[in-house]
């Protein structure tokens, strides 16, 4: 079975367009456009990532070809307007780089895509040499994960351990990545944990619960959980 991809390392790509401190506007340019990417590493040395350039840092150019702007608005956008007569890559970059370790789990990289604001990251290692680059449409890669995988996963790593045959009948059911456990449970209270365990298996969309409580061999028998109705989600 196909493991979980719970790293960057698992979705990220190998192959990078990236450029040198002393690349020419029009050069950058030409590599977004060849690559079809929004953003590029910029190194020094033997891979060393000192910085990106993207898509925004080259359109004050165009922004400011024919305008004059006030004073106010020099005042308000000094970065923007320096940008606007840059040459190479390193007047253009962003710098330091914002980057993301090969090892970091793609919540992580997915947090600081939001925080930050932008599509892809460049993937480093301890050094900051560049390893990779992973972009949003990489984290998402996880949502194609076939249903029976994730089945048998959220069997293996959650069910198995919440709910162990010998006491409980807990059924898995996925589709469309949702999951859904049926049957019965001796100890309905784990709903909550399930809950959050078969959310954190990559590729799942939701969780609902379908489950009774089942009785043990020495009780009378037992009232359904959630005063005789069936749990439908957590």
């Amino acid at each position: 079975m196909h493991s979980t991809p719970h790293i960057v390392s698992d979705v990220m790509s190998h192959t990078v367009a990236a450029v040198g401190r002393r690349a020419a506007f029009k050069e950058i340019v030409q590599l977004m456009h060849d690559w079809k990417v929004s953003a590029l590493p910029v190194l020094e040395g033997e891979g060393r990532v000192v910085g990106v350039v993207s898509e925004a840092d080259l359109l004050p150019k165009e922004e400011f070809r024919d305008s004059d702007p006030d004073r106010a608005t020099q005042l308000r956008r000094l970065g923007d307007l320096a940008k606007a007569g840059g040459l190479t890559a390193e007047d253009l970059m962003a710098s330091p780089a914002l980057t993301v370790r090969a090892d970091a789990t793609l919540a992580q990289a997915a947090r600081a895509m939001a925080h930050a604001k932008v599509k892809r990251l460049p993937v480093v290692d301890h050094v900051g040499m560049l390893q990779g680059i992973v972009s949003r449409a990489d984290l998402l890669k996880v949502f194609l994960r076939d249903d029976d995988e994730i089945a048998e996963e959220v069997r293996r790593e959650v069910v198995a351990h919440l709910f162990p045959a010998t006491v409980s009948a807990v059924r898995v059911e996925v589709r469309n990545s949702v999951v859904t456990l049926t049957g019965h449970a001796r100890d309905t209270s784990l709903v909550p944990m399930a809950a959050r365990l078969v959310r954190a298996v990559e590729g799942v969309v939701d969780v609902e619960f379908e489950l009774t409580r089942s009785q043990s061999p020495a009780e009378p028998t037992a009232a359904p959980a959630n005063g005789g109705e069936n749990l439908s989600r957590a």
